[in-house]
């Protein structure tokens, strides 16, 4: 894959990778890295200092208060978090092994997360130039293309986080005029989440797949925001 490059943000850009330590997310942040015009590229995960728990708001809150005396804004801002089962239960197949528990936690960690990072992280996001919000959704998680049924908690919860990432996009439009949010559906990714449900499916490796969605980040235009797309940048309906 040849080199990224964001070219359409300012020289120098500030990017914040939330989600660092999982498969796609540690794919962003090499490709981040190797990009010449990138000034600071920061991982944020469990092993983040200060101690970083998605589920947690004060930890979130620290983290944005870190990075602010490590930034002076944030130009690109990836959420590549989430879950599709918790310890050995696996995704529902009907509604009768709907387990409430497990439905809530998942909302907690791929819904209630990502949008406490949105709310603590988007003043650090910049209003002077170009930024740009990707939060990693999925395909399931659209209400429009459901034809097959089941994983309910796992479709609940990314197409919440649609919603959150439609809704934020209009408030942006209004605080930060040159900012896009986006859902991104990365595909099916050989990763720790993917790889027990789809291990003939998978569509690529995870420095393949992290460098087609920054190429789709790249090339989004003002008139994208508030969207939900693939890998290849065409729209998925909601």
């Amino acid at each position: 894959m040849p080199a990224t490059s964001m070219n359409s943000l300012r020289e120098n850009y500030n990017a914040v990778v939330v989600g660092s330590s999982g498969g796609i997310g540690q794919a962003l942040c090499q490709a981040l890295v190797s990009d010449t015009r990138a000034n600071v590229v920061q991982g944020v995960d469990r092993t983040t200092f200060p101690h970083f728990e998605l589920g947690d708001e004060n930890s979130i809150v620290a983290i944005a208060n870190a990075l602010r005396q490590r930034v002076e804004t944030i130009d690109l801002l990836i959420v590549a978090t989430g879950i599709l089962r918790i310890g050995d239960a696996i995704p529902e197949k009907s509604l009768a092994a709907l387990d409430g528990q497990h439905m809530m936690e998942l909302l907690r960690i791929n819904t209630v997360g990502p949008a406490l990072i949105l709310k603590h992280f988007s003043p650090l996001v910049s209003k002077k130039s170009k930024a740009i919000i990707a939060l990693l959704s999925a395909r399931v998680g659209s209400i429009g293309d459901n034809r097959l049924g089941g994983w309910l908690s796992y479709r609940t919860s990314k197409a919440a986080l649609n919603q959150i990432v439609k809704t934020a996009s209009i408030e942006f439009a209004r605080t930060h005029p040159q900012c896009l949010c986006v859902a991104l559906h990365p595909g099916t990714v050989d990763t720790k989440l993917s790889r027990p449900f789809a291990a003939n499916h998978l569509r690529s490796d995870p420095a393949v797949a992290a460098a087609s969605l920054l190429n789709v980040i790249d090339q989004l235009t003002a008139d994208r925001t508030g969207t939900f797309v693939d890998y290849n940048g065409y729209p998925i309906e909601w």
